[in-house]
């Protein structure tokens, strides 16, 4: 079985999110005409967040992938629903087996250092990722047996197993092209000065401050970027960031559900995009109580999500009980409601159980949503539970909830990936991240290989992946709670951004 895709499928404008915006505007007190303060000729100031490392390899956060698509490109992006299209590479082609994808290259294509960016460089950044001591993306390919460059324009993967998920795959901070003349000569210095072939290039940065980056005009896609530069800074503050916005002190934000009636008041444009991210309750069954299945199964019932989402986010996004959105493939109609609040449900659960009343700490992070842990609280000890509130700072929380595994319940978000299999692997993974039980049932194991095997282009691929979430939601511990889509409030002179679920892009966006 063969797929492939070819240059022909048409060039997409953007992926969406959190992005966008305008700088010249306004300074004539309502923030709606005129110059804004400190415009540069259309560069965008996005308020937004910065990487954790420059370094696609180092970067320890999932969430840095939609700053880093700015300095960087892949093989592949992604399209509007989260499907692998091409970026570096006009298409690809797999063997009949689903063990080897040969990707060809456009050609004439450079690093923003100047050097040529050809199949031995992919060989070399795609090798570095994978064997770097350092590299927090090296398990995302241990499946790549071999990289060749049989010519300037060709690469080659061979696969120690069938995996029609590496299109998806390359699309993410995994398959980001770095220039081995940066990292050969100074690994290191990338943290801070990336080397990429993405639509802008990194022109000065201030740690945990601001970003300056301008347009690279060898980017091969530059015809479709408008902005001739781009400034990034770190998230504002919720209750500062709509006169943020009015002042000119950003272009374009993302802003909480709580703030979205005052930027709409203000004058500001909203835009509520569906994305990849669901708040969860992460659960480590090899904890007491939940330890015992028939608690865990409790856990489920006793979330009201409706009540959650309303005080989250106001409303904006959707009740969850799975970790895809509606619209993406791997959404599973067949779970709707499958765990709907029933606190009686819960209290005989519980009474059936080992559990004898004795206090679970809920944690939760300092960036935790107003209301939503005194509400989880309250939801719990109405079924039966005697929880109590423990407030981590959310630099510790990495590390006490998901490397230590030393907490037993916590409140979190999943940011999605670019692989759905990849997703899989961080949710119920032995060794995934959001997985600190560290237990995997075979029969998920079992799914997850079928969906490898499954082309992306086959009809058949939406029902092999719906049918693994179903396996994974009814045999694993985590508790999904709500999606949260991005919100994002921009200035008036700002062309409308592109709606794409999984990661910012801007193509295409103009300001007037």
């Amino acid at each position: 079985m063969k797929s492939s895709v070819e240059l022909s499928r048409r060039s997409l404008l953007g992926l969406g999110a959190a992005l966008g915006a305008a700088t010249l505007l306004a300074a004539c007190g309502d923030g709606t005409a005129g110059p804004a303060a400190g415009a540069a000729g259309g560069t965008l100031k996005w308020g937004w967040a910065l990487p954790t490392s420059w370094d696609p390899v180092t970067s320890s956060a999932g969430w840095d992938v939609h700053v880093l698509s700015l300095v960087y490109a892949g093989l592949t992006k992604l399209d509007e629903h989260g499907g692998a299209v091409p970026a570096l590479a006009t298409g690809w082609q797999y063997n009949a087996d689903g063990t080897e994808v040969t990707f060809t290259l456009r050609p004439g294509l450079q690093f923003s250092d100047g050097t040529p960016l050809d199949a031995t460089a992919v060989k070399k950044s795609l090798e570095r990722g994978r064997d770097f001591p350092k590299s927090l993306v090296g398990p995302q390919l241990v499946n790549v047996k071999a990289i060749a460059a049989p010519d300037s324009g060709t690469v080659k993967l061979t696969l120690a197993v069938p995996d029609y998920q590496i299109p998806n795959l390359l699309a993410g901070k995994t398959g980001m092209i770095v220039s081995p003349a940066a990292f050969e000569s100074n690994a290191d210095g990338l943290a801070t000065k990336p080397v990429g072939a993405g639509p802008f290039t990194l022109t000065s940065y201030t740690q945990n401050a601001k970003a300056v980056l301008a347009k690279n005009p060898g980017y091969w896609d530059a015809a479709n970027i408008k902005l001739p530069g781009f400034e990034v800074y770190p998230l504002p503050e919720a209750a500062t960031v709509v006169a943020a916005l009015q002042s000119g002190q950003y272009d374009v934000a993302q802003i909480p559900g709580s703030q979205v009636e005052a930027a709409k008041a203000a004058g500001l444009q909203v835009q509520v995009i569906p994305s990849l991210v669901v708040a969860t309750l992460d659960v480590n069954v090899a904890k007491k109580p939940f330890d015992d299945p028939k608690v865990t199964e409790a856990l489920r019932y006793a979330i009201d999500r409706a009540a959650l989402l309303k005080t989250a986010q106001f409303g904006h996004g959707e009740v969850a009980y799975q970790p895809f959105p509606k619209g993406y493939p791997g959404y599973s109609p067949a779970l709707d409601g499958i765990y709907a609040y029933n606190p009686e449900r819960a209290k005989q659960l519980l009474a059936e159980s080992s559990y004898k009343g004795a206090p679970v700490d809920l944690v939760i992070t300092t960036a935790a949503a107003e209301g939503v842990p005194e509400q989880l609280q309250s939801q719990l000890q109405a079924a039966g539970f005697k929880p109590t509130i423990e407030v981590i700072p959310q630099a510790q929380f990495t590390q006490l909830v998901y490397v230590q595994h030393s907490r037993a319940l916590s409140v979190d978000q999943f940011a999605g990936r670019d692989s759905a299999v990849q997703a899989f692997q961080v949710l119920f993974g032995k060794e995934g991240l959001m997985n600190p039980g560290r237990v995997q049932p075979p029969e998920i194991a079992e799914a997850l290989a079928k969906v490898s095997k499954t082309p992306l282009d086959d009809p058949g691929y939406p029902a092999v992946l719906q049918a693994a979430t179903a396996v994974a939601v009814r045999s694993m511990p985590n508790v999904f709670l709500y999606t949260v889509p991005r919100i994002l409030a921009r200035r008036a002179a700002v062309s409308a951004i592109p709606e794409f679920t999984v990661v910012q892009r801007f193509e295409g966006v103009t300001v007037s």
